[in-house]
């Protein structure tokens, strides 16, 4: 046991005295220790209920053997952050997690690990850590929050906040809006659609880090705290057998979660967090590879915002394994990889029914023929743009119009709620990249303020920012080379004609290698934004979006 090395011995004996004033008995000691990782705070919906989550897994590992002890993982509320300074310190938590859990777990020498997540950055966070520290470790989350109910009709936070927009139009009143936010998120969870929280922890099953039921059983719901007892047995089992995260998340792993993210629809910060969780497990995830997944594999769910399914409808219809079942059916998923069930996915999967051929469409009756996430590369992104396609109108899967360009997301907001974007225009924000951010803040804002003024059909919105998983329409973001780095975004000016081709994978700006290089020579980099604190070092070492904006010492 790595935990002999504070346990046993005469050296360990400053160590023993230290158990002993935290009330661990001589008993307990002999055993396996099983760091916890809770999550749970009292500002974010979806980590209230955590402590409870925490307390049936310290029974499953009690009871399956082990010496579970709990610590603690930060997490930010996206939703809460969003739209001011706060959301620039949200993707950047996803490295204090993972740094601050890889220091606690191996100082303190777990021999396992159960992480406890539940939202946008906790998730990707402590699957980075899982990956470095590598010692068996199981995922279950807090859960999904249930759909709201407003006038009868299911509802999530993407309505919240397209609802600001269509009181900003007169198209609703105060007392409205009022009804709005105290109906849409009605109990705790990870907000309702299948947006970033939802999209990573169903991952967490997809690549056989988290259990059946992990990314959709509702919070509320007494079979979560079931799955946490079973998480505990399952992590002394993989610690019996030495199964470890790398022997989990191959290569073949990952590919399997791709696929499975096309299936579903998930949010573009998947193809954030994929990479990034891939580069600490030693491989290189090229985002360009998602194309060529995209196009063999079909896109079989339409939850919110793309759809009026909800994680809630997910679950009664069979989940994620029901999923990957209807993927397995054209040979699209590698069925022999191993996963914390200590059975392959082929096992994991073989009994899974669809259940409701509406919310998963079968895989011979696709929403789409392609997944749901495109890469888009171009004049104006050399490297990348995403776009969650299955969330864009048809008639908004290509567009031309001009641009209407904004070096921050303040001045883009301040401008769609004014009624000074018109049918036709393509709103730019840049210089709200990882760097220029620095952050990369998620951008659900403006494309709410976009949809609740009635110009979800009409306008398109790029970024080198990043979007939230509850944007929906013409949103391309995660656009690289950034602004602040000198990225061709950086040189469009107002009313120049930019062309956006999803079908065709494509996104330019209507202009000459002669004259972009023309402004390129007069180029200026812009100074930080932020000087002080975590951020200014954070933008000194982030890289690229379409490198999962991973931190590199220079």
């Amino acid at each position: 046991m790595l935990s002999d090395n504070v346990k046993k011995g005469d050296q360990a004996a400053p160590a023993r005295s230290l158990f002993n004033a935290l009330g661990f008995t001589r008993e307990e000691m002999k055993k396996p220790m099983v760091g916890i990782v809770s999550s749970y705070n009292e500002i974010v919906p979806g980590h209230m209920n955590i402590d409870k989550i925490v307390e049936a897994v310290k029974l499953g590992v009690a009871e399956a053997g082990g010496m579970p002890v709990v610590f603690p993982a930060i997490a930010v509320c996206d939703g809460i952050a969003m739209g001011h300074i706060g959301m620039k310190y949200s993707l950047v938590t996803r490295d204090l997690i993972a740094d601050s859990t890889e220091c606690m777990a191996i100082a303190h020498q777990f021999d396992a690990l159960v992480m406890v997540p539940n939202c946008d950055k906790n998730v990707p966070g402590l699957l980075m850590a899982a990956a470095r520290v590598n010692i068996p470790t199981v995922f279950v989350s807090g859960g999904p929050m249930l759909a709201g109910r407003v006038h009868g009709k299911k509802r999530s936070l993407s309505s919240m906040f397209e609802a600001v927009g269509e009181k900003a139009a007169g198209k609703i009143d105060e007392k409205e809006l009022d009804y709005f936010d105290e109906h849409v998120c009605p109990t705790c969870g990870s907000c309702s659609g299948m947006y970033t929280a939802n999209s990573m922890n169903c991952l967490t099953e997809a690549i056989g880090m988290g259990l059946k039921g992990n990314g959709t059983i509702p919070a509320v719901y007494s079979e979560r705290l079931r799955l946490a007892k079973t998480a505990g047995y399952r992590v002394m089992e993989m610690y019996e057998k030495n199964i470890r995260p790398r022997d989990i998340m191959t290569e073949e792993a990952f590919m399997n979660a791709m696929t499975v993210d096309m299936a579903l629809g998930c949010s573009t910060n998947t193809m954030l967090h994929l990479p990034a969780i891939a580069h600490e497990c030693g491989i290189r995830l090229d985002m360009e590879i998602a194309n060529e997944v995209s196009a063999k594999t079909p896109n079989l769910c339409h939850l919110a915002p793309a759809g009026h399914t909800y994680m809630e409808d997910l679950n009664e219809a069979g989940g994620v394994y029901a999923v990957m079942k209807e993927l397995s059916k054209k040979n699209l998923l590698n069925l022999d990889c191993i996963t914390v069930s200590g059975k392959t996915v082929g096992e994991n999967i073989k009994d899974s029914e669809n259940l409701d051929p509406e919310t998963i469409r079968p895989i011979d009756n696709p929403y789409m023929n392609e997944g749901g996430i495109a890469v888009l590369k171009g004049n104006i992104a050399p490297d990348t743009g995403i776009v969650k396609r299955s969330a864009v109108v048809p008639e908004m899967m290509v567009h031309e119009g001009p641009a209407r360009v904004f070096d921050s997301e303040e001045d883009a907001i301040e401008a769609i709620l004014g009624g000074r974007i018109k049918a036709g225009d393509v709103v730019v924000i840049r210089y709200e990249g990882p760097k220029g951010g620095p952050g990369m803040r998620e951008m659900l804002n403006p494309t709410s303020a976009i949809a609740g003024m009635g110009l979800g059909s009409s306008v398109a919105l790029i970024t080198d920012g990043r979007f939230s998983g509850a944007s929906r329409g013409a949103s391309i973001g995660h656009v690289s080379p950034e602004a602040a780095v000198g990225g061709p975004i950086a040189l469009i000016e107002e009313g120049d004609i930019i062309k956006i081709d999803i079908p065709n994978n494509s996104l330019n700006v209507d202009l000459s290698d002669e004259v972009l290089s023309e402004r390129r020579a007069k180029w200026t980099a812009k100074p930080p934004k932020v000087n002080t604190g975590y951020l200014q070092r954070y933008q000194r070492l982030v890289t690229s979006g379409n490198r999962g904006a991973v931190l590199e010492v220079i």
